[in-house]
């Protein structure tokens, strides 16, 4: 069963310096509290980005696509623990103003009936700490 999950929120932050975050691909475990590890091998689309959760589980992602004027990244999951058949992610990221951004996090995911309200939680719990991981980051940043 194909789910779309989907989190939104707009930041305290310059769109451009939110873009450049995201476009390095890398950094996700400063961001979300369940990753204690990112490492990146390659570059662009294309590129590998191999996590390490907090439990010792991995996850690679496959780079798809980076589109700077968009401002928009897609990548598709393609090795986790998590009982999902496939996983597609896309970030885009939008000018609100010049001092705040709208992130916007989405998810699709083929998942089995039965841990579809699991997943779904997860996914989305982890991608609004992830956004607000994000954020605290980039204000930080700023104060320096």
């Amino acid at each position: 069963m194909i789910e779309h999950i989907n989190v939104t929120k707009t930041i305290n932050a310059i769109a451009d310096q939110a873009w450049a975050a995201i476009s390095r691909i890398g950094g996700l475990d400063r961001w979300f509290p369940i990753i204690s590890g990112c490492s990146v091998l390659g570059a662009g689309e294309g590129a590998t980005r191999i996590l390490t959760m907090v439990d010792g589980g991995k996850i690679k992602d496959r780079i798809e696509s980076i589109d700077h004027q968009q401002q928009s990244l897609r990548y598709n999951r393609i090795e986790s623990p998590f009982p999902v058949l496939s996983y597609l992610g896309t970030v885009n990221v939008r000018k609100v103003s010049d001092a705040k951004a709208e992130l916007s996090w989405t998810v699709e995911i083929d998942v089995q009936e039965g841990q579809r309200d699991a997943m779904v939680g997860l996914i989305h719990h982890a991608l609004t700490e992830g956004i607000d991981g994000l954020e605290v980051e980039l204000q930080q940043l700023n104060r320096t």
